[in-house]
């Protein structure tokens, strides 16, 4: 019995001493038990502090992005593990556990071509991690999409501004010819108005009296606006301009199912 509590007395004290020579150890096990009841909040705090007493601690690091990511704080999930990733004195497991969450972070931040980077590493270093090939292909899908969705919106943008630049030209064209139109209308007045004086002058010579009559011209013609294109035909264009600018719309709201697989936590 001496023997066995001597022995549990050295145990306990040899514990004590690696307990105060690794601080860290005691700090990463209690962030792992809240981090398994989902305390995330505190399991970044038990995190933080593991890794400020060991900086070079691998699952400090590691654990505290993954608690970083679960809290939905991107940015500094994506650091820490941009920084383990680049590490080449890790393991290349450790590295491409490391890169492979780093593209999960990257990918919930949209930043797609930076995600493929991440996941490109990971296959790298760890050619058998299906999920990381999965993530790349999934990514490369994406980025082909959205650069198909922008260049669609460059061309529709290009016809656009070919459209109202055509608009811009018919219409200076259609003032022009109005003014033209106007020209010729003035002309023919001054010399109707100037037959009808010497008509006039003629009747108040043989009448001895003025004759005077008011004299209003209304047409059934359509009248052009301000503009110089008729009222009716610039409505037809705003609601076809309009009716295109609703269906490049509609194409931007569609989305893309996100569907992201891991075991690596996340």
């Amino acid at each position: 019995m001496k023997h066995a509590a001597l022995l549990m007395v050295c145990l306990l004290a040899f514990g004590g001493a690696m307990a105060q020579r690794m601080p860290e150890r005691h700090l990463v096990r209690k962030g792992n038990r809240q981090f398994s009841r989902e305390k995330y909040e505190k399991s970044i705090e038990s995190y933080t502090r593991a890794a400020e007493a060991a900086p070079t601690s691998f699952e400090a690091a590691f654990n505290l992005a993954n608690a970083q990511f679960r809290t939905e704080r991107y940015d500094g999930a994506e650091k820490g593990l941009a920084r383990l990733a680049a590490d080449t004195t890790l393991v290349d497991a450790d590295r491409a556990d490391a890169a492979y969450n780093l593209g999960n972070a990257q990918f919930a931040q949209q930043k797609l071509k930076e995600a493929l980077a991440s996941y490109r590493l990971a296959m790298r270093l760890n050619p058998d991690d299906q999920e990381a090939k999965y993530n790349y292909a999934y990514t490369k899908h994406l980025l082909q999409q959205q650069e198909q969705q922008e260049q669609q919106n460059q061309d529709n943008q290009d016809n656009k501004d070919n459209e109202n630049n055509d608009n811009s030209k018919d219409n200076q064209d259609n003032k022009d010819k109005n003014f033209d139109n106007q020209n010729d209308s003035d002309k023919q007045d001054n010399g109707q108005d100037k037959e009808n004086a010497d008509r006039q002058d003629g009747n108040d010579e043989q009448n001895g009296q003025p004759q005077q009559q008011d004299k209003q011209e209304q047409s059934g013609e359509q009248q052009p606006s301000a503009s110089g294109i008729p009222e009716q035909e610039r409505e037809a264009m705003l609601e076809a301009i309009q009716a295109q600018e609703d269906k490049t719309q509609d194409k931007l709201k569609e989305k893309q199912g996100i569907v992201i697989r891991g075991k690596k936590n996340w």
